[in-house]
């Protein structure tokens, strides 16, 4: 495979999340020894380069965060991001959420019919939304659900006072 370092970067770039070796491995159609040893070069470049991100590994899964070093001036781009008005896309992601959680995002990307990682780094941003366990799938995906600031924000006390909706009806109505 043709510079497998830039090819694992911009894999676990997209991804956003915490990746399993082994299913990278195979995703690459590479032996687990040989994903490691690509693994460990590219953690070596990113961090020899002095770049902005780095290689993390947690237990058998690696994934890509900011380098502390710049983790100030990332928080001082990203506060008012955070206070921007929510878009259409991000509030789709959240209905979608709300009504369905908990839920992962291909649960969302499904039902949309386009990728939400921007959408869900929003909400996860904004706090109206939390990572609440892992669904018991090939890949383990993340399972999303609402929080309290969900509730303050929108004036609910429950998710049980959201408006009433026959999902079966409006299945296929978000989308592109």
């Amino acid at each position: 495979m043709q510079n497998l370092e830039a090819v694992l970067e911009a894999i676990l770039f997209v991804s956003g999340e915490a990746v399993k070796v082994e299913d990278l491995a195979h995703a690459m159609n590479l032996t687990t020894t040989e994903l490691k040893e690509a693994l460990d070069a590219l953690g070596d470049h990113l961090l020899t380069e002095n770049r902005g991100i780095q290689l993390n590994r947690s237990g058998e899964a690696v994934f890509l965060s900011i380098r502390p070093a710049y983790a100030p001036e990332v928080e001082a781009f990203l506060q008012p991001l955070q206070k921007r008005p929510l878009s259409q896309a991000v509030l789709e992601t959240l209905s979608i959420i709300a009504y369905r959680q908990p839920c992962t995002r291909g649960d969302i990307e499904a039902i949309r019919g386009v990728k939400c990682d921007y959408s869900v780094q929003s909400l996860l941003d904004k706090g109206m939304i939390e990572a609440c366990g892992q669904r018991e799938t090939l890949g383990r995906p993340t399972l999303y659900r609402t929080t309290d600031a969900f509730l303050q924000h929108f004036g609910i006390e429950t998710l049980d006072d959201l408006p009433t909706i026959d999902l079966a009806e409006t299945e296929g109505e978000i989308g592109v």
